[in-house]
């Protein structure tokens, strides 16, 4: 058997005669007709009863047909897995993420992203800057969310619009009615800040000095996330992006806008030197979207409330 005899009889089984296979096919119904007696002659048994201009399929027939139409059900399933992937429809996405915005914006992002996409898939993981960008230099994540500035060989980087900081407190606190804040106002205040090796410390130190105040550091962490827990249970202030605050903001903390504009910037980076993946540019974008500054502000808002 070949496609050409395949082809002729699953016409007939679904048309029920020669001239509706004929149609179906687009070919000349003496044709369909020499198809199917050859396939019966190469097969040795008859596959159908002539009945007037009607064939009527014997119990081998059913039985092959059964098997022909599984065959042509897996590649309808190929067609589609094609045109899915074409249409960015279907296929899957390795995202790794900073944990201070892997808590809010970042899974927001993806929910939006999976709503027209339903068969794509998405694995996530947190991980810190330096090991996001030795999985995305290596191509095991096709996408890394970090901390600016950031410089790996193998990458590329797509600065995301930068995130102002704030000063996160309980909602209990002294200052937490206040509009806006200055360093100067947190210089008898309990401090959680970054470890010095990150340049978002480096900001806030430079700061401080600016003004010829010093912190009162209690406590240090490399995890933005972490200091809002710390903050939220009272451990000190902290200063953080508005996004890692925002889980946390009305109903723990409150996160008060800094005067001296201090900012967080974060990027996108992806694999160079290499044709950029569809899926992970289009989420890219629709991420930096997600953080624009009025973006920013509109969740911060729809959160207080």
């Amino acid at each position: 058997m070949n496609m050409r005899h395949v082809e002729a009889f699953r016409a007939v089984m679904i048309s029920g005669s020669v001239v509706g296979a004929a149609k179906l096919l687009d070919v000349t119904q003496p044709g369909v007709s020499r198809t199917i007696s050859l396939l019966e002659m190469r097969l040795g048994y008859e596959l159908f009863e002539r009945r007037g201009r009607r064939l009527v399929p014997t119990a081998e027939a059913e039985a092959l047909y059964r098997e022909v139409e599984q065959s042509y059900v897996g590649i309808e399933r190929i067609n589609q897995a094609a045109l899915d992937i074409r249409f960015h429809r279907a296929g899957a996405l390795r995202i790794a993420t900073l944990p201070a915005l892997g808590q809010w914006v970042v899974p927001r992002a993806i929910a939006d992203f999976l709503d027209a996409r339903p068969k794509v898939t998405v694995f996530v993981q947190t991980l810190n800057s330096r090991q996001i960008a030795e999985l995305v230099a290596t191509r095991q994540f096709d996408l890394g969310v970090v901390e600016l500035p950031l410089s790996r060989a193998g990458t590329e980087v797509h600065p995301l619009p930068p995130s102002r900081m704030v000063a996160v407190m309980p909602i209990g606190h002294r200052l937490a009615d206040r509009s806006i804040l200055s360093l100067k106002d947190l210089a008898d205040e309990r401090m959680v800040l970054h470890s010095h090796h990150s340049y978002v410390r480096y900001q806030i130190d430079d700061a401080y000095s600016k003004l010829g105040i010093a912190p009162n550091v209690v406590v240090e962490t490399p995890t933005s996330s972490i200091a809002c827990a710390l903050a939220a249970a009272g451990t000190g202030v902290t200063l953080v992006a508005r996004w890692t605050a925002l889980p946390l903001i009305g109903t723990q903390v409150a996160a008060i806008p800094i005067q001296e504009m201090l900012h967080s910037q974060y990027g996108i980076i992806v694999p160079a030197d290499t044709r950029p993946m569809t899926l992970a540019s289009e989420f890219a974008a629709l991420l930096a979207d997600y953080m624009s500054p009025e973006r920013e502000a509109g969740s911060l808002e729809t959160e207080v409330r």
